[in-house]
């Protein structure tokens, strides 16, 4: 199972197939070929990861509760099915090489805050693959973790895997960075478990920081949205605060590379192993985001505002949507778990994964992926100008009454550090 660059994005397989029913087989399956699944397979990482895997000859399961958005590529196969359905896993895994377990929920804004959905994926989802893995006798089974199982606002400068520790969970200021530290643990503990017949399950984790890449649907969509909002006029946090970004191909090399280190032929070197994977470089997120703000035609943040009262603000922007839930939706600009990822340094080492997995990340530019996305939405058709100055009306109103109470509660002003 080779890692495959070229062809790890989603759009390299937009010509290669066409996804049909609940469950739609891009091309026959042959017994002779290594079959993984993918969990969270329509997801960007998930689906690039199925698509470079499929294109360098392995048979590939796509598994996902919703429809990739992208042309299955000869040699994946795409299932229907909720990552807690045990049944719908059980039949999905049979005779299964290897499970790439990506499938995860709350990662960012709004959704961090739907504790029993985050939990019932993360943790009771995770449970479920390890289960399914021992019950269908899968040898291995690679998780995709975080760096935040690590990180809690604590600055972390150049953390490795041995000298850094779990950050602890009832700390956690998020549920998504709680449940992933606890799936973290499980999957790492199921290293080892025998299974029926004979053998053992050989498990790892991967802990990537943000991901980047054409077509990413996630974060640079979302910054994108605030910027042409203006909501983003204002920058916080020290210039000097570091953090690292992956891009997708480097992510999808690692997790392959993972695969094959915990084979017999490997040695099983990654078993039982936890391994941060980033870009192996350390970035000034406001600098980095420089490009974006370029390329849409608008100036950087200028504005300079105390982290205490951004911190403050997302604080009360969350009780405000969990109290208005039920009868409106108004998604938190930012959370407080991020708002401690942009003001505080949390960088990592990838010198155990160059080791022991061969894992050499290719150099890639943040411009290249705005560049796609600007390109990609030229020929949108823009909302209303109407409705386009009411959303900036009340955002800018929001944020003013944030400010206010920031500024009337400065006394009891919380600490991102």
């Amino acid at each position: 199972m080779k890692p495959n660059p070229a062809g790890s994005s989603p759009e390299a397989c937009k010509a290669a197939g066409q996804a049909q029913q609940q469950k739609t087989q891009a091309t026959p399956v042959q017994a002779s070929r290594q079959k993984i699944v993918v969990t969270g397979g329509a997801g960007y990482l998930g689906f690039s990861l199925g698509s470079s895997l499929a294109k360098s000859g392995t048979s590939v399961i796509l598994l996902d509760l919703r429809r990739p958005q992208w042309e299955l590529c000869p040699g994946t196969e795409f299932v229907q099915a909720d990552v807690r359905n045990a049944e719908a896993l059980h039949r999905t895994f049979e005779g299964v090489d290897c499970v790439f377990h990506v499938a995860s929920y709350g990662m960012s804004g709004a959704e961090q805050l739907q504790k029993e959905q985050i939990e019932s994926i993360n943790v009771g989802g995770t449970k479920v693959v390890i289960d399914a893995c021992v019950r269908q006798r899968v040898p291995r089974l690679v998780y995709t973790s975080t760096v935040n199982v690590a990180f809690g606002g604590k600055p972390i400068e150049q953390g490795d895997e041995d000298s850094v520790p779990y950050f602890p969970l009832e700390k956690h200021t998020d549920h998504y960075s709680r449940t992933k530290a606890i799936a973290d643990q499980l999957i790492l503990m199921a290293n080892g478990t025998p299974l029926p017949g004979g053998g053992s399950l050989r498990t790892c984790v991967l802990r990537p920081p943000g991901i980047y890449g054409p077509e990413e649907q996630r974060h640079l969509p979302r910054v994108a949205s605030h910027i042409k909002k203006r909501l983003f006029m204002f920058r916080f946090g020290d210039q000097r605060t570091q953090m690292n970004w992956v891009h997708v191909r480097n992510l999808v090399q690692a997790h392959a590379l993972a695969a094959e280190a915990l084979t017999a032929a490997k040695g099983h070197v990654a078993s039982g192993q936890a391994y941060y994977i980033n870009d192996g470089e350390s970035v000034n997120l406001f600098e980095w985001m420089a490009p974006l703000f370029e390329k849409l035609g608008y100036s950087q943040p200028w504005i300079q505002v105390p982290t205490s009262w951004v911190y403050l603000s997302a604080t009360v922007m969350e009780y405000l949507y969990l109290a208005l839930r039920p009868i409106c939706s108004l998604p938190p600009l930012l959370t407080r778990s991020e708002v401690r990822s942009v003001a505080v340094t949390h960088t990592f080492q990838i010198a155990k994964a160059r080791a022991q997995l061969g894992y050499v990340p290719d150099k890639f530019s943040f411009a290249d992926a705005v560049e796609r996305y600007v390109q990609s939405t030229a020929g949108r058709t823009p909302g209303s100008t109407a409705r386009t100055l009411l959303r900036l009306l009340l955002g800018l109103l929001l944020f003013l009454g944030l400010l206010v109470l920031a500024l009337r509660f400065l006394g009891l002003q919380p600490s991102v550090v």
